[in-house]
């Protein structure tokens, strides 16, 4: 017998794909309302993570005075600890506009009560 196949919940997928649309347009605040306010996320520049609602500001307000990075979803899926896994294709341009890392990387959420927990960057499985 096949085990059914388990589906990322609509309003998971919702909310994330609004969250990459805020981001790409900027509206910083309106990415921090679809996060935990404890959130946990991953300094993709430097390493490490950084915390809370306040940590997020500094690091995009940082990195968008440096970089341009514009991310869309691909794919969205649940990992084996029901985490939803996003392959995402990230083009990072200097703000001159000359493209620095175009690739697809992984996103893995944790969501808590409809909104983002925790986000972690991994490497796309070859």
């Amino acid at each position: 017998m096949k085990s059914p196949v388990i589906q990322v919940d609509e309003s998971t997928v919702a909310t994330l794909n609004k969250a990459y649309q805020e981001f790409n347009a900027r509206h910083l605040e309106a990415v921090l309302e679809l996060m935990q306010p404890d959130v946990e996320w991953p300094n993709g520049m430097e390493g490490g993570m950084v915390y809370g609602h306040d940590g997020v500001r500094k690091y995009w307000t940082r990195q968008w005075g440096m970089i341009d990075p514009q991310v869309e979803p691909l794919e969205f899926d649940l990992d084996e600890s029901r985490r939803t896994v996003v392959r995402v294709h990230q083009v990072v341009r200097d703000l001159g506009g000359k493209v620095l890392v175009d690739r697809e990387v992984e996103h893995i959420y944790n969501m808590q009560d409809g909104l983002i927990r925790s986000m972690e960057i991994q490497e796309v499985p070859e």
